[in-house]
């Protein structure tokens, strides 16, 4: 009841800018109108480790932005009745129209999370690269496709995208520089380090629980540096456990990750941050957070919203259609096609981001939300949704 009447408070508040603004200033200015490769079509290629929901989004986000921009025809992206990379791919290689540019029908690639077919998925692709040179720009999606892409093998453009900590991982030499010049990767360097730095400052936990993959690309994903440099600086303990993230086998995905999660509430951690991982999704999510909420540990969703939508207590809002970055990745495509070279153009992307609250869930946790909190908040759940 008091949190209802919180809300009604909230309105009355003065607005608190919740965070920083979007910045993307290019190193140098160059170009993104649309034009030819000497006449012919500029031929794409993708890569990923495997299927994941935000891959596609990036990928329909920088398609968009092509539309935006004129190098691809303007028409709707179809609904897919399993929005996946690969049925994107398919649908842009034979029906998007472009005088400028071409989805190569045999250019998509996915590891599918396999470590034996990616090793051999690279040797393929670099030798495409190297010796057919029928590839103008690939678009390298995740951790995965960027530590394979990212290196002196080849060179040919390489914009990677959706990596949690491109640095972190090895993939680039640092937020200013990529270290190759075929090279650009998308860099939000604050974005964790203010998820967790807001989530302590919210919740005061002593005993931070966490749980993800014990490899470069699981500590990645995790951000576990920037986790533990504000736990360093804020005096909590970081309570880990590891899981199988990595892996076509969903069903050990998903046991390994509920069972990390009821092991670090078996540690009385204070609170837990849920990790980007392969065993977090639509299955697992409201298994976690009945065993949260009977347990009384506050959440928070590293992913964003939708999973707060689905009970997990907070998150970073984001804007659902990744529009905003998806202009920003068809920006550098189209500079990077009108002569940039890949590391000459700024990395450095942030999206407007504000608070998402999972009212219900609050409730049952017994936590009293400070108007000035509510008045910071973008998204509001008044319910615990079940996952369609």
């Amino acid at each position: 009841m008091k949190i209802r009447l919180m809300l009604l408070i909230c309105f009355v508040m003065i607005f608190i800018d919740f965070n920083p603004k979007v910045f993307a200033v290019d190193k140098k200015d160059f170009s993104s109108t649309p034009r030819t490769n000497q006449g012919n079509k500029w031929r794409i290629a993708y890569l990923e480790g495997g299927e994941y929901e935000n891959y596609f989004k990036y990928l329909s986000g920088t398609v968009s932005g092509l539309m935006d921009l004129g190098w691809i025809e303007k028409m709707e992206i179809p609904k897919f009745k399993e929005e996946t990379s690969k049925n994107l791919w398919n649908w842009l290689s034979t029906k998007a129209s472009s005088k400028y540019i071409e989805f190569v029908k045999d250019g998509y690639y996915s590891a599918r999370w396999d470590e034996q077919t990616r090793k051999q998925l690279k040797q393929n692709i670099i030798h495409r690269l190297n010796h057919r040179k029928d590839i103008d720009l690939i678009i390298a999606m995740g951790t995965w496709a960027g530590v394979d892409l990212a290196n002196n093998d080849h060179s040919v453009p390489t914009i990677i995208m959706s990596t949690s900590d491109p640095v972190g991982s090895g993939i680039i030499s640092s937020i200013d520089d990529s270290g190759f010049d075929h090279v650009h990767a998308r860099v939000d360097p604050f974005r964790y380090e203010r998820q967790v730095r807001i989530f302590h400052d919210l919740i005061k936990f002593k005993r931070l629980g966490i749980a993800y993959e014990n490899s470069i690309a699981g500590k990645s994903y995790a951000a576990v540096d920037l986790v533990e440099k504000v736990g360093a600086e804020k005096g909590f303990d970081i309570i880990r456990c590891h899981t199988i993230s990595d892996t076509y086998d969903q069903q050990a995905a998903d046991k390994s990750f509920v069972g990390c999660f009821e092991e670090l509430i078996n540690k009385e951690v204070d609170a837990i941050y849920v990790t980007v991982q392969g065993g977090v999704n639509s299955n697992t999510i409201p298994l976690i957070v009945k065993e949260a909420i009977s347990h009384k540990v506050p959440t928070f969703s590293q992913f964003g919203s939708k999973e707060v939508k689905w009970g997990l207590l907070l998150s970073i809002s984001r804007s659902g259609d990744f529009k905003p970055a998806g202009r920003f990745f068809a920006s550098i495509i189209g500079q990077v096609f009108n002569t940039a070279k890949p590391r000459k153009l700024n990395q450095k992307f942030e999206e407007d981001q504000k608070l998402a609250i999972n009212i219900q869930t609050a409730e049952k946790l017994g936590l009293y939300l400070h108007a000035d909190i509510l008045a910071a908040t973008d998204e509001f759940y008044q319910e615990i949704e079940a996952p369609q």
